[in-house]
């Protein structure tokens, strides 16, 4: 594809996708708040402007760690590629973070039943646990992303 005799782009697409994956964990389960949580899913403007209020600040994260990295290292990023990756990885995480496109996606590609594991039967609350069909969907969607998002910011 495109010469990389010194290895520089693979090393930058290393360490930014690491700081990627690093902002998103902190991102997603430390700063999100309690009520993003409850209310990113709910149908409506409540429930979307929750969801953006919380990619804001996984986007603001993102950033925060990204820039981390370039003072860190002294590695030099296209501001371009960043903001496009940044742009990636914000749409998508708001697309799964709406609960119904991810619950969709996963019907689609015939995991629905997946997507339900774990998930507390109707009426009641015998199941609150992160360890979800919906949760591990959610997850591997955003590293997905977050490997495309690296993808853009290291070019």
């Amino acid at each position: 594809m495109f010469a990389d005799p010194t290895g520089t782009r693979a090393a930058a697409f290393a360490a930014v996708f690491v700081a990627l994956y690093v902002a998103h964990q902190v991102a997603d389960h430390w700063v999100q708040t309690q009520h993003q949580a409850d209310c990113k899913g709910q149908p409506g403007w409540a429930g979307r402007i929750a969801c953006a209020a919380h990619v804001t600040t996984y986007t603001a994260t993102a950033l925060v760690a990204l820039l981390f990295v370039v003072a860190g290292t002294g590695l030099r990023l296209d501001p371009s590629g960043v903001a496009v990756g940044l742009a990636v990885s914000a749409v998508t995480h708001y697309i799964a973070d709406r609960r119904t496109p991810l619950k969709r996606i996963a019907a689609a590609l015939g995991s629905a039943r997946f997507y339900a594991l774990g998930t507390p039967r109707p009426g009641h609350d015998d199941n609150p646990s992160l360890g979800t069909g919906a949760y591990a969907l959610d997850q591997s969607w955003h590293i997905g992303w977050l490997f495309v998002a690296a993808l853009f910011c290291a070019a």
